[in-house]
């Protein structure tokens, strides 16, 4: 389902645009559904090797000693690599896009130094003929571990009488640099007009506590690493990755060669969501490669996967919020701490801009923490901090709207945040669509229709990402049979293939079947950053809007010398350029003739925008809960979002769907769930549940269109916001259904069925 919105039409009502807003068969498409699409592990290079890399079994230990003697006596063994292997690139932090990474912990992270952090950390690799022997000889590695003690919780690891996992590590406290070895890495705060004047103006005061889990993005593909380090210091990496370029700059400041030297070619993605930016194997892969001289693949195991990639963090919030007599926000106070893994670095930081961003809170305050644990090292997960800030807000919302009997939808429409109001961390808005996601919820049919039954309840919730824009680059040429090749550097994971070509072609008046789009190698494009924070139809869409404009200026020129006018009698519009005295050629007609005057035609775009825009959605869900049970079922479930512009709608519907089925997982069954020894005991799929089609209803997409100020087709990213609301709406619904209020994710049975027993 959509919603028109008047700015995308033209004054006669019809649709402004020819391309963008149709839904054209995907590029990648065929290569997809026959099988044909090359993947990370499906590179196989002649001479391969198979990699194998030692896991530490202990949560945190001090590495005394490792003896690869009797690992390196076993036939077919190649190479065998530890930490000294790598590079010390310094204690240097740099940004990837979703979340900056310091050096020298990603160093650590790879393979481990002195200490192993968590269970499943990295500690030794090895190269052999096949990927049997490798996992032989990797077993044979002899390490002398002292095993410390662990601490996996948030709330914890705060506790001064914690074990301390870095005895260097003090807290930078409001930006000060404390003097005392702590856990906390960091302490923050965000402020805006008077809190306590706030509060005293509230009729209702609503303090609440929340914790959530850990939980994983889940991609079905995992992490996977090929490379060739060449006789003459280059290196060549094959990988499954949200950003080639990041994976250069990662592999070559940990292996110590010069950027220019290390080119990394992305395959296709099977899923990231934030969690393939950082690198865990494809150093690995390099130096192993250099050590035998010959092209080395590693790929994880899923329990690997789990243990030791960087999945989103758990956390424990506190939230206060305040609210006057007629129903606005006077004041909003919270405090989030997040696990960041056994290295500093989670992203609270957004979950701060993201808690009350939804509405107008005339007085606030956040506080931030980062606080290490002994577990992976934490990344980002769409929209990342956000989802757990939001279920934090929006069931205090909900709490208040029923204290104060006042329409949860209608409470939203009275403090929506809008053009002109400052978020609490600072930024003021320009045009966004927060009061018209809600106003599309309220108008909507799910909303309009009552639920009826027992055990049956209703709930409703907002959230907010922010969005990014960062460097794209792109290329676009122009064949003779008026076709144009793209060439741009964004891994394609949701179709951005597709929603990029649109944005060309709609700019030269052609179809987007008359764009032929790649993703290349780092040589073959200019920079482009990370594929992640809802950023690629934003901006490198932007940067092949840039390249058509340029495409469009040179056909001007030819169109000028195949007529013998000056090029500013002419105008290029429609699809081709027009002249006096009627004169006209299409596209195609002067796609032909260009070869014939002059050098080719080659459009380039290179943008590093800002305006990115913020992202809003309302969700409603209805629900069912088994009192006997506990078990939640979704019932109907409805997604309101803002989208800017839908570049391809069904593109934008598949986003909001497949955020919404990730949130209803965090909300009601997954976690990581670990003993006392800091070990996860649920590393499988069959143990980490993932809801299927067959605990899902349809999820109804309406999309609103608010277009973006900021952007040349008014895009704003889809990507991320739709998991946002989900546990929050869910939470709601289940209140409404049994009466009881859950406060910590996820909502499991267990959890839920203990809730109900305690409440009766």
């Amino acid at each position: 389902m959509s919603t028109a919105n008047n700015d995308l039409r033209n004054i006669n009502g019809q649709p402004k645009y020819k391309v963008i807003g149709t839904r054209p068969v995907r590029h990648d498409g065929v290569d997809k559904v026959t099988g044909r699409a090359r993947y990370g592990a499906d590179i196989h290079p002649s001479g391969l090797l198979y990699g194998m890399v030692l896991r530490s079994p202990h949560a945190h230990a001090r590495i005394r000693s490792i003896d690869v003697s009797k690992a390196a006596a076993v036939p077919g063994v190649r190479a065998i690599v530890t930490n000294k292997d790598l590079q010390d690139p310094g204690n240097r932090v740099v940004e990837l896009g979703e979340g900056a990474v310091n050096l020298r912990h990603l160093n650590h992270n790879i393979l481990a130094a002195d200490k192993v952090y968590y269970r499943g950390h990295a500690v030794a690799a090895v190269a052999a003929d096949s990927i049997h022997i490798a996992e032989q000889a990797a077993a044979l590695i002899c390490v002398d571990y002292e095993v410390l003690p662990c601490v996996t919780d948030v709330q914890a690891a705060m506790d001064p009488k914690a074990p301390l996992l870095h005895a260097d590590l003090v807290t930078d406290e409001l930006g000060k640099q404390g003097t005392t070895p702590s856990n906390i890495a960091k302490h923050f705060r965000f402020e805006k007009g008077d809190l306590a004047a706030g509060f005293a103006k509230a009729k209702v005061v609503v303090e609440r506590e929340f914790k959530t889990a850990t939980v994983h993005q889940g991609y079905i593909e995992p992490q996977n690493a090929t490379a060739i380090w060449n006789a003459d210091g280059h290196i060549t990496v094959w990988c499954s990755t949200q950003g080639s370029f990041t994976v250069r700059q990662q592999v070559a400041e940990l292996v110590g060669v010069p950027i220019s030297h290390v080119k990394v070619v992305p395959t296709e993605i099977g899923g990231g969501f934030g969690g393939k930016i950082r690198v865990y194997l494809e150093p690995i892969a390099a130096v192993l490669s250099r050590k035998s001289g010959a092209p080395v693949k590693v790929v994880m195991s899923r329990a690997d996967v789990f243990e030791a990639t960087g999945p989103t963090p758990g956390s424990y919030m506190k939230l206060k919020l305040g609210v006057d007599s007629t129903g606005m926000i006077t004041a909003g106070e919270a405090m989030i701490a997040f696990e960041s893994g056994g290295f500093p670095g989670s992203p609270v930081g957004a979950a701060a801009m993201c808690v009350f961003a939804c509405y107008e809170v005339p007085n606030g305050k956040i506080d931030g923490y980062d606080v290490v644990v002994n577990r992976p090292q934490m990344s980002a997960y769409r929209a990342p901090g956000a989802t757990q800030a939001a279920f934090a807000l929006e069931t205090v919302i909900d709490e208040i709207c029923e204290q104060m009997r006042i329409d949860p939808v209608e409470f939203r429409l009275k403090n929506s945040a809008k053009q002109g109001t400052r978020r609490v961390d600072g930024p003021v808005y320009p045009k966004i669509g927060m009061y018209e996601s809600v106003l599309a919820a309220r108008d909507s049919d799910h909303y309009r229709t009552p639920l009826t039954g027992k055990f049956r309840g209703r709930g409703v919730a907002s959230g907010f990402w922010f969005n990014i824009g960062l460097k794209s680059c792109c290329t676009a040429t122009v064949n003779s049979d008026g076709k144009v090749s793209l060439v741009e550097g964004s891994t394609d994971i949701g179709g951005s293939r597709t929603s990029i070509a649109m944005q060309l072609a709609e700019t030269l008046g052609i179809s987007a079947e008359d764009v032929v789009p790649a993703v290349v190698d780092t040589d073959s494009v200019g920079y482009t950053d990370v594929t992640g924070g809802s950023r690629v139809t934003f901006a490198t869409g932007w940067a092949a809007y840039e390249a058509a404009l340029d495409i469009q200026r040179q056909m001007v020129i030819r169109a000028s010398q195949v007529w013998e006018k000056k090029p500013e009698e002419l105008k290029y519009a429609d699809g081709g350029v027009s002249g006096p005295g009627g004169l006209r050629l299409s596209f195609q007609q002067l796609a032909a003739e260009v070869q014939k005057h002059g050098e080719p035609v080659v459009g380039r775009g290179a943008v590093d925008p800002e305006g990115c825009g913020g992202a809003f959605a309302t969700h409603i869900v209805d629900v069912e809960v088994d009192p006997d049970t506990g078990k939640v079922e979704i019932l109907r479930y409805t997604a309101t979002q803002d989208v800017g512009t839908a570049i391809h709608p069904s593109y934008v519907e598949g986003q909001i769907q497949g955020g919404v089925v990730q949130g209803i997982g965090w909300a009601l069954n997954e976690e990581y769930f670990y003993d006392n020894q800091g070990v996860m005991r649920n590393s499988t799929f069959l143990d980490y549940r993932m809801p299927t089609a067959l605990d899902l209803p349809m999820i109804d997409p309406v999309i609103v269109e608010v277009p973006n100020p900021g952007h040349p087709y008014g895009v704003r990213g889809v990507g991320e916001v739709p998991i946002v609301p989900p546990p929050a709406a869910i939470a709601n619904a289940i209140y409404h259904a049994v009466g009881v209020r859950m406060q910590e994710l996820p909502m499991s049975p267990p959890r839920l069925l203990k809730q109900i027993l305690a409440n009766k």
